[in-house]
């Protein structure tokens, strides 16, 4: 679920060029996301995000990590969420050359591990202009 969430926002920026997601909630069976966008995405566009995401998965990418300094990191990564008190030295986790973000989580070693990529339901807010994702991963075959 978590390595599949970085892939998701990287496909966000790509498709949306909204920034990564805004709130999470990850869990094993199912998970949401939201993301601040002007408004909402059409069924042809949320149909084609699960689409791309299924074509990272599928691409056999390898999951790797390295530890930088806060230092290198600034400038390259969001440092807003990091905490505060944070050690000096920081994880960048990359998704093949598709993604990379400071992340401390529990990922696979190759995207093939993660299964297939199912939007269970989506809801946007005009007042707030959120834009909720649910989602689900379904078994490797």
């Amino acid at each position: 679920m978590h390595t599949a969430e970085h892939i998701i926002n990287q496909t966000m920026i790509r498709l949306f060029g909204c920034g990564r997601s805004v709130e999470a909630h990850i869990e094993r069976k199912k998970s949401k996301l939201d993301y601040a966008l002007a408004e909402a995405p059409t069924e042809e566009q949320v149909k084609q995000l699960e689409k791309r995401v299924n074509e990272v998965i599928e691409s056999h990418l390898p999951v790797t990590t390295e530890f930088i300094t806060q230092q290198e990191a600034c400038g390259r990564f969001d440092m807003e969420r990091l905490p505060e008190g944070a050690s000096d030295t920081v994880r960048v986790v990359h998704v093949g050359d598709y993604d990379e973000c400071l992340c401390i989580g529990t990922h696979v070693e190759n995207t093939a591990e993660i299964g297939q990529f199912q939007i269970v339901s989506h809801s946007y807010d005009s007042e707030t202009h959120r834009w909720r994702m649910r989602f689900k991963l379904l078994p490797v075959k």
